[in-house]
């Protein structure tokens, strides 16, 4: 399978959004596509699909669009329901229609066999039966089971009617079918969204082993340095294409910005050197002729452009605090948590200074904990108290503002009344709001505006604790750098509810981990906290039945034990050959930054091969990794 688009461009009336698409598919390709946001990079998604958006671009190559295979494209806006009143489970069995046919096509001829075998009818048996093996029907109930329950639903939800589902659970659903429709390129527009970490790190394994191609538009940097081997930039209406992850290619980025400027001022500096020499000897008789061989010299140079800088615009403040807090921040002592009834019960303390995550599935408690401290919610029981001098600042996921008809510009000023109208929108500016921006209603803004506003407002407010609900969901990855520098550098402490691991993993010191019916507070940073459930894997193990409450034979047991002994010793070689691979990648990443090495194209080159061979190297030790984990996770249960 192989889709191409050569020299295309996309514009709308006289406004140009991409003006050079050079873009390729090639078969298992996982590819990001990065950019700003209004970049255009969901239009880039959309016109893979819809062709007709495709005109001429500005490059020499003739413009043409190349498929190879007829591959079917998937996407998730393509996705709709057609009966409402259909089941979830009948709506996700849609997928497996061929599946399905041929299960029953084998039951069908199973029952002839028993009055009758003749050898025509066992043929058909076989040819049947071997088809659906190799279409994975001993396996699509498994795949679908476990990616509904990843996706947060419960058994209870497969025989819910589509109709009584929440729009984004219907979202959910849509994006279930897509991904188990399994089409030879699949398109996924943000599809980590709403989604928590629970889900996103079943979706990252379902694509890293997905035998297809996948083109994914994220703001998830580890999201994304897990998955894909190949990135697209848009920056400036322009493509550029980057062999490996996102961090390879934030590396890749930078060294080749740093040649280019450094060949740019070479050549500048070439070109003064002989216009100059030009210059002083052109009106000489003797030497007008070595003037003149200078400027042809120039005329004949392949004039090195300028590297643009990278579009790192974003916002900033002063993250000095007006007061300090008391040591003590809060106390939280079996605070129960909910609305009607009790939906998680905790205890922690938070010190000054100190940065709490809270992570989790969705829908269990996260929130209303938050809420619940701000005092928008009563507590069912328990207690918590904030200490001295303790002031803190709110930011809700769902950026409710009381007046939207209200400007940026006045919902800032009504904030802040004693500031000048020069004072406002100075500080509006360090948050983007510039020019006319200051004038937009807050009913129009999108939701990166209106979580730049927000936090605007909140951090000039100077509080010492922050209470911040999924502050990054809405921003691209240029803003959720810069709003991790803020909090980093923030003086204050922080409770903050991320599904983004990268930033939970940049900022969280303390971590608090709700699960259903438990909640369990870790005295540690997230990569400690991933080390802890490592080496306890028994507490990721979900409770079992009730009714299986009895104790395995001792026999049987010790063979268990054994046998988990012995997996758990294959893990840990598996997990130092990854290691001595990435120290490997990380050194050869290394030598390609020496300037010796830098301009040699052909080592270079072979330097980028070993690197690709390393990653799959890496990709096949990941999936050994999986399953001797799978086998794990059910040995012990």
């Amino acid at each position: 399978m192989n889709y191409k688009i050569v020299n295309g461009a996309i514009s709308y009336g006289a406004d140009t959004i991409l003006e050079e698409i050079n873009f390729e598919i090639k078969d298992k390709e996982k590819i990001a596509i990065v950019g700003r946001n209004g970049s255009g990079k969901t239009t880039l998604l959309k016109s893979i699909i819809d062709n007709n958006m495709l005109e001429e671009g500005i490059g020499e190559q003739k413009f043409s669009i190349y498929k190879q295979g007829s591959p079917v494209i998937g996407y998730l806006k393509q996705i709709d329901f057609e009966d409402p009143n259909r089941t979830m489970l009948e709506e996700i069995l849609k997928v497996y229609e061929p599946l399905i046919k041929l299960e029953n096509k084998i039951t069908e001829i199973t029952k002839q066999l028993q009055k009758n075998s003749e050898q025509q009818l066992i043929k058909s048996y076989s040819e049947t039966l071997e088809k659906f093996e190799l279409q994975g029907g001993y396996t699509y109930k498994k795949e679908y089971e476990t990616a509904i329950k990843k996706f947060g639903f419960t058994k209870e939800d497969e025989n819910k009617k589509i109709s009584q589902f929440s729009g984004g659970q219907r979202t959910k659903i849509a994006f279930l079918k897509l991904l188990l429709s399994k089409p030879d390129i699949l398109l996924l527009d943000e599809p980590t969204n709403h989604l928590d970490i629970t889900a996103i790190e079943w979706l990252e394994n379902y694509l890293k082993n997905y035998t297809k191609s996948v083109v994914i538009v994220s703001h998830d940097r580890m999201f994304l340095d897990r998955i894909v081997n190949k990135v697209y930039e848009i920056e400036y209406a322009t493509i550029t294409e980057y062999k490996g992850n996102y961090s390879d290619f934030e590396n890749q980025k930078q060294a080749n910005y740093e040649k280019q400027l450094k060949d740019y001022e070479y050549q500048q500096a070439e070109i003064k050197r002989l216009q100059a020499i030009a210059d002083r000897f052109r009106y000489k008789p003797t030497k007008a002729k070595m003037a003149l061989s200078k400027l042809k010299k120039i005329e004949q140079m392949v004039i090195i452009d300028k590297p643009n800088k990278s579009d790192l615009k974003s916002f900033n403040i002063n993250s000095n605090l007006e007061i300090e807090s008391g040591k003590q921040v809060l106390t939280v002592k079996d605070l129960e948590i909910g609305y009607d009834k009790c939906i998680a019960k905790t205890s922690f303390n938070l010190y000054r200074g100190q940065k709490l995550a809270i992570i989790g599935e969705n829908g269990i408690g996260k929130s209303t904990l938050l809420k619940t401290l701000n005092g928008d919610i009563n507590k069912i029981n328990g207690e918590f108290e904030y200490g001295y001098h303790v002031k803190k600042g709110y930011f809700d996921q769902q950026m409710e503002f009381q007046n939207p008809e209200n400007t940026v510009f006045d919902e800032f000023s009504n904030n802040f009344p004693s500031l000048t109208t020069t004072q406002a929108r100075t500080i509006l500016g360090s948050f983007l709001f510039s020019g006319e921006d200051v004038f937009k209603k807050i009913k129009v803004l999108s939701g990166g505006e209106k979580a730049r506003l927000q936090l605007c407002i909140i951090l000039n407010k100077s509080p010492n604790l922050l209470l911040l609900d999924e502050p990054t969901n809405h921003m691209d990855i240029v803003g959720k750098e810069s709003l991790e520098k803020i909090l980093k550098e923030y003086k204050g402490s922080m409770v903050f509810v991320s599904h983004d691991r990268y930033f939970v993993n940049k900022l969280a010191d303390l971590i608090l981990e709700f699960k259903p019916g438990k909640v369990t507070f870790y005295d540690c940073n997230y990569e400690q906290y991933l080390e802890k459930k490592k080496d306890n894997p028994e507490e990721n193990i979900e409770e079992i039945s009730k009714d299986n409450n009895k104790s395995a034979p001792v026999e049987n047991q010790y063979i268990i034990n054994k046998k988990i002994r012995s997996i758990k010793n294959k893990i840990s070689k598996i997990e130092t050959n990854i290691e001595e691979k990435e120290n490997a990648i990380n050194n050869l990443k290394q030598e390609m930054l020496k300037d010796e090495v830098s301009t040699d194209y052909i080592k270079l080159k072979d330097m980028q091969d070993e690197i690709q061979k390393l990653n799959n190297e890496i990709e096949e030790k990941m999936l050994e990794w999986e399953i001797l984990n799978e086998e794990l996770n059910s040995l012990s249960n």
